[in-house]
C-alpha cells in the first residue's frame, strides 16, 4: 500500500496536478474571503470563517473529482492496471494507496488556509475574539467530507477508462450525497419527521452538525461508514477482472 501511496504522491507533485489543485483551491477561497464584496470577511462586523467552510464543500465538489478521475481510469486507458495488479499487493492495498494519496493532496491544499485563521484571529477586536472550537470542528468536518468525496471519486474512476466520464460521474454522486438529500426532503411526499430522516442521509446534515464544534459519534460513524462503503465498492469494481 505504501508503494502505491508514494507513487501517486510523486505523480501529483512531479507534474502540475498537485500545484494546480492547491493553487486553484486557494485562489478561489482567497477571492471569496477577501476580494468579492458580498462575501469578504473584511466587510463583516465580527471575526468569522463561516464563508470558508460554506464555500469549501462547493469547491471540493468539482476539485476532488478532478483529482481522483485519473486514479484508475488512466491505468485502464494506458493498460498499466494489469502491471499494477501483478505486484504482490491485494486489491484493497491498491485502492487504499490511491485513496490515501488523493486525500493527502486535499489535506495539503487545506493546510495553507490556516493562514486565513491567523488573519481573522489578528483582525478580531479584541485579538482572538472568534469561536476557535467551531473552527476546529469545521476543519475536522472538511477532512471527513473530503474523505467521502475522494472515496466516491476513486470508485467512479474504477468504473471507466474515460477520465471525463469518471469526473462527471463522481461530481454527480458527490452532489447527490451532499446536497441531494436536502432537496429530496423538501418534496411534499415527506412530512412529519420523515423529512428529517431523509436529510440525515446526506453529508450536508452531518457536516453542519460537526461544524458547530461538537464532535458527535453519530456524525463520525456516518462519515467513516460512507467512506468505507465506497472503498469496498471500489475493491469490488477492481475485482471485476477476475470474474
Amino acid at each position: 500500500m505504501t508503494s502505491v501511496f508514494f507513487k501517486e504522491i510523486n505523480t501529483f507533485f512531479s507534474s502540475l496536478i498537485g500545484y494546480v489543485v492547491i493553487g486553484v483551491f486557494l485562489t478561489i477561497l482567497g477571492l471569496v474571503l477577501f476580494v468579492f464584496p458580498d462575501t469578504s470577511l473584511l466587510d463583516y462586523d465580527y471575526a468569522t470563517l463561516d464563508q470558508l467552510f460554506l464555500m469549501a464543500p462547493l469547491v471540493f465538489l468539482f476539485l476532488i473529482p478532478a483529482v481522483t478521475m485519473r486514479s484508475f481510469a488512466e491505468e485502464q486507458q494506458n493498460g498499466t492496471i494489469e502491471l499494477l495488479t501483478t505486484r504482490p499487493l491485494s486489491d484493497l492495498d491498491i485502492v487504499m494507496g490511491k485513496f490515501l494519496a488523493c486525500l493527502a493532496l486535499v489535506v495539503f491544499a487545506l493546510l495553507p488556509t490556516l493562514l486565513y485563521y491567523l488573519t481573522v484571529y489578528r483582525l478580531g477586536n479584541p485579538v482572538g475574539n472568534l469561536d476557535s472550537g467551531a473552527i476546529a470542528g469545521s476543519y475536522f468536518g472538511l477532512v471527513f467530507l473530503s474523505a467521502i468525496f475522494v472515496s466516491i471519486g476513486v470508485f467512479a474512476s474504477s468504473l471507466t477508462s474515460n477520465q471525463i466520464v469518471s469526473f462527471v460521474l463522481a461530481t454527480f454522486l458527490c452532489f447527490i450525497l451532499h446536497y441531494g438529500f436536502y432537496y429530496f426532503s423538501q418534496l411534499p411526499v415527506f412530512f412529519g419527521k420523515s423529512d428529517d430522516i431523509v436529510q440525515m442521509l446526506g453529508i450536508d446534515y452531518h457536516y453542519e452538525s460537526i461544524s458547530r464544534g461538537l464532535i458527535d459519534t453519530r456524525d463520525l460513524v456516518y462519515f467513516i461508514s460512507v467512506t468505507a462503503l465506497f472503498i469496498v465498492m471500489t475493491v469490488a469494481s477492481l475485482g471485476r477482472r477476475k470474474w
